[in-house]
């Protein structure tokens, strides 16, 4: 029997690809209905949020737009895809920064800034994925983009010459790279720099004492039920019952659902309806999620 509709908040392990996460929870759940929000790379581990069923059509707008890491950036050097999976490409003595010129540099990272996304990426360039360009040989210039970092404290800084190994606590919204961050704070102070741990810890209210290993859904399968996780992520709105037939079919709503952005409609038994959004005097239809 298919798990029911809802969200898995999964703690991705090491080295497994978050479409791999996705396979094994297709396993777990016994649908083939499940994706994931919010890509990790393969070296990085931690929450994961990935949609069972008719959840899966929330995970584009749910409120994940806060996320916040755990990384070790190696000071020192360099690579192709600003990961310790990537070819080293240049290397330098980073022993003369002092601790001070470290925090120095990555508080300059803070607040709205341009990046230029990490080479290897899966953003596309002319209908290819970046990183399949990079593989080829093919050289890669990304556009810059904007995204906002709004906290990026240095936890620690260990010194293993001739390199630096500095432990930062990031919080970003969606779309920043912390590779990208490794590397640019590296370039900064001149001497190059590249990933060698990440761990999201947290994306929008979902955190790490929320997340499961694949282990332990094995075990149990723990849902967030579809009802829960759309209260979690958005302001709701309760309609009467002479207007819960006109939600199940979509239809336009002449009154104020009382929120410029997604609104969840309940019948007043409590049954999640559908996405609507107020324009004007109107409430529409975003995405009706309860059978007609």
């Amino acid at each position: 029997m298919p798990a029911p509709d809802g969200l898995l908040v999964v703690d991705k392990p090491a080295d497994w690809t978050s479409h791999d996460v996705v396979a094994r929870c297709r396993r777990l759940t016994g649908t083939r209905k499940v994706g994931h929000a919010g890509t990790l790379d393969p070296m990085a581990t931690g929450v994961l949020v990935v949609g069972v069923g008719r959840a899966t059509r929330l995970l584009g707008r749910l409120a994940l737009s806060s996320k916040t890491y755990e990384a070790t950036i190696r000071l020192g050097q360099s690579t192709v895809s600003d990961d310790s999976q990537g070819e080293v490409t240049a290397s330098a003595t980073a022993s003369h920064l002092t601790d001070r010129d470290v925090e120095v540099a990555a508080a300059g990272f803070v607040g709205d800034i341009e990046q230029v996304p990490s080479a290897v990426s899966a953003i596309k360039v002319h209908g290819e994925r970046s990183y399949k360009l990079v593989r080829e040989g093919k050289p890669v210039a990304l556009a810059a983009r904007n995204v906002s970092v709004s906290r990026l404290d240095v936890v620690a800084v260990r010194r293993t010459d001739p390199f630096l190994d500095v432990e930062v606590q990031v919080e970003c919204s969606t779309g920043t790279y912390i590779r990208a961050l490794g590397r640019d704070i590296g370039a900064c102070l001149g001497v190059g720099g590249h990933l060698t741990a990440l761990r999201r810890t947290r994306v929008g209210c979902y955190d790490l004492d929320q997340a499961h290993t694949l282990e332990s859904l094995l075990d149990h399968l723990t849902v967030v039920p579809l009802e829960e996780a759309v209260t979690a992520n958005f302001p709701t709105y309760t309609v009467g019952d002479d207007l819960v037939a006109s939600v199940r079919n979509g239809r336009t709503l002449s009154l104020d659902v009382g929120d410029a952005g997604d609104v969840a409609v309940f019948s007043p038994d409590g049954e999640f309806l559908a996405l609507y959004e107020q324009r004007g005097t109107a409430a529409h239809a975003v995405a009706v999620f309860a059978p007609a």
